[in-house]
């Protein structure tokens, strides 16, 4: 099983070489719930879900760069800092600055939620 301070680690890692699918496949759990401010803080719901959005995002936004900040833990949770340069499919240069908390259960992630500064 993971623990938390490795599992945040290798999100930081995968995050950081943009391999932002493979975090998820890898870290989240198959019931993981996300909450995000870009989608209206609707809850979305389960992996395949997750990764779909992701996979939407990506095929419509080039990603050019990606910074985490050290994660900072209490108890099941961990939160970052994450900022990302992109360039939008209207070749638009868009940056995001949020705030990231995760809680973590049985060695793998089971909700996210964002907070766009």
């Amino acid at each position: 099983m993971n623990s938390i301070v490795e599992i945040a680690n290798r999100l930081s890692s995968l995050c950081t070489e943009h391999k932002f699918v493979e975090a998820y496949s890898s870290l989240f759990s198959e019931h993981a719930v996300s909450t995000d401010p870009i989608y209206k803080n609707e809850p979305l719901t389960g992996l395949s879900a997750l990764i779909e959005r992701e996979k939407n995002f990506l095929e419509a936004n080039k990603v050019n760069k990606v910074r985490l900040s050290e994660p900072i833990f209490a108890g099941s949770y961990f939160s970052v800092v994450l900022a990302m340069g992109f360039t939008s499919a209207d070749q638009t240069e868009r940056a995001l600055e949020e705030l990231c908390v995760y809680k973590v259960e049985n060695g793998k992630i089971v909700s996210q939620q964002f907070f766009i500064g």
